[in-house]
């Protein structure tokens, strides 16, 4: 998308969406619009309907997590030859724009085959546990994408037809894509020879950092936003 067409874009959003336009930003030639959670139901649906928008498809829902953001145990801007040391560098701090707004936040992304525009919708959710209206009525398809949410963050989609987990077990216990969840999980699994059959036991595996995260601005990866 053009700057041209952005602004255009901008100009359709602010006067169909009023006040429950909280923000807007435009970078990486894509746009990104903020909503507070009371309105994403009726922003979906303006969104869909309009002449000059006509978002009718919803391509992806997900959840983020904004615990600790900006906060990193190894602050890099290239990798090196000789590699990264196990040392931990603490006291490292970014700008957090969900701590502010809320951990949690749900992003749509849509696009309107009608304009061959896209857009990015956002909502930030403060309340624990957090929950947004279900979108599925205006988009049938976020019925999956929304239960997927659920299941790895726990966010709450009120209204949904039939919100349970999709990916994980029935008896799983936590959200495995929540910040606070370990990375080798709660449980573990193995087979119990004398009981002849597989047993479900506290995790062995010494919880560590393993992968350090290294930014890059040379080009070579575009910079992706959330």
């Amino acid at each position: 998308m053009t700057d041209g067409k952005a602004q255009a874009l901008i100009a359709l959003l602010t006067q169909y969406l009023g006040d429950a336009l909280c923000s807007h930003e435009f970078a990486y030639g894509e746009l990104t619009i903020a909503v507070k959670p009371a309105d994403v139901l009726n922003t979906a649906a303006i969104l869909r309907d309009t002449p000059g928008l006509q978002f009718h498809q919803l391509s992806d829902l997900s959840g983020i997590d904004y615990s600790a953001y900006g906060r990193a145990d190894w602050i890099t801007q290239q990798a090196t030859t000789s590699g990264f040391s196990r040392a931990v560098s603490r006291g490292h701090e970014q700008a957090d724009p969900g701590r502010s707004t809320g951990r949690f936040a749900v992003v749509y992304q849509l696009l309107s085959t009608a304009t061959n525009h896209r857009l990015r919708l956002k909502t930030y959710l403060a309340e624990e546990p957090p929950r947004v209206a279900s979108v599925a009525e205006v988009w049938p398809c976020a019925n999956w994408y929304e239960r997927e949410a659920f299941d790895l963050f726990g966010i709450l989609f009120e209204g949904h037809p039939d919100l349970r987990r999709i990916l994980t077990d029935y008896g799983f216990i936590g959200h495995p894509f929540r910040k606070d969840f370990p990375l080798e999980g709660y449980v573990e699994v193995r087979y119990d020879s004398d009981k002849k059959r597989v047993v479900y036991q506290p995790v062995s595996i010494e919880p560590r950092i393993l992968v350090p995260r290294v930014i890059r601005d040379d080009g070579r990866t575009p910079a992706t936003k959330h």
